[in-house]
């Protein structure tokens, strides 16, 4: 397995940090509305995956990064609607993360290792 780049680890926890402490809060939001408010149940699913990619990624998994380039773009998507320090904050954001998990370290580190080459039995038995 290849060395995991420390801006990886601090990347993955900071989304895992983000996971927990957001699902944390928009769970007691279950208490005072109805259950099954989609918004709340989009907003915890959102929580979830930000944990999922933060476990995966610091598991070597590619899938997760692209997650979160995703998600990150997204948020600059959304951020044009808001004001225009929240568009900053979301680009700059995004721009890190883009800069951290594609350089070549973090490349080699999510690319899969190959298994083991196989030498192909060969069967010496006399032929009868």
């Amino acid at each position: 397995m290849n060395k995991r780049p420390r801006s990886i680890t601090v990347i993955s926890c900071i989304f895992l940090a983000a996971g927990f402490i957001g699902l944390a809060y928009h769970a007691t939001e279950f208490n005072a509305r109805s259950p099954f408010e989609y918004d709340v149940v989009w907003v915890c699913f959102v929580r979830l995956l930000a944990i999922l990619c933060g476990v995966f990624m610091l598991r070597g998994s590619n899938w997760p990064r692209w997650l979160l380039v995703v998600w990150l773009g997204y948020h600059v998507i959304l951020s044009v609607l808001h004001t225009p320090f929240e568009l900053l904050v979301h680009s700059l954001l995004f721009a890190g993360v883009l800069y951290f998990l594609f350089r070549p370290q973090a490349s080699v580190y999510f690319r899969p290792t190959s298994p083991p080459s196989r030498i192909p039995e060969t069967d010496d038995s006399p032929v009868a």
